[in-house]
């Protein structure tokens, strides 16, 4: 069971649901990619030398699904709520950290988009409230949409 389904109240309706955008995953995608064109490397290579390259081209694509790994976790235990009373923010999976801001204490929401978030879709979302500021994680899909249902209602 997610942890906003545990805290949600009966009277309160879920609006949004984020989550992380993809591009958190470049990372292992490009030393996956480069694994595998030094692996396709070491086949060219002669019968001494390929054994050094394949060794090389195994450790990056262990690196690769580490990383892979790690994100995957890292966007499975991330959860970006919005009701419409309360926003509920959640991050990682034992030790956890949650915070949470009423609706009508939200005065801005700023969300920043680099060049390729703009393209991508991706962003960082900071909800500013009175007496608090809400800073979600980079990466956040669809941050736009995010930022309508905070302050739309």
């Amino acid at each position: 069971m997610k942890y906003y389904e545990r805290v949600i109240q009966p009277d309160e309706h879920i609006k949004f649901i984020g989550r992380l955008h993809w591009v958190i995953y470049k990372y292992a995608i490009l030393l996956g990619i480069l694994a595998i064109a030094a692996a396709i490397f070491a086949l060219k290579l002669s019968d001494e030398q390929r054994p050094l390259a394949l060794i090389g081209s195994a450790i990056l694509a262990i690196i690769a699904i580490v990383i892979f790994i790690r994100h995957l976790f890292r966007q499975w235990t991330t959860e970006i709520v919005v009701t419409d009373k309360r926003i509920i923010y959640k991050l990682h999976f034992i030790a956890r950290f949650t915070e949470e801001m009423n609706i009508t204490k939200v005065e801005t929401v700023i969300v920043e988009q680099s060049f390729w978030g703009r393209i991508l879709g991706y962003g960082k979302v900071v909800a500013k409230g009175t007496g608090q500021t809400m800073e979600f994680l980079d990466h956040v899909a669809s941050p736009l949409e995010l930022r309508s249902a905070i302050l739309v209602g």
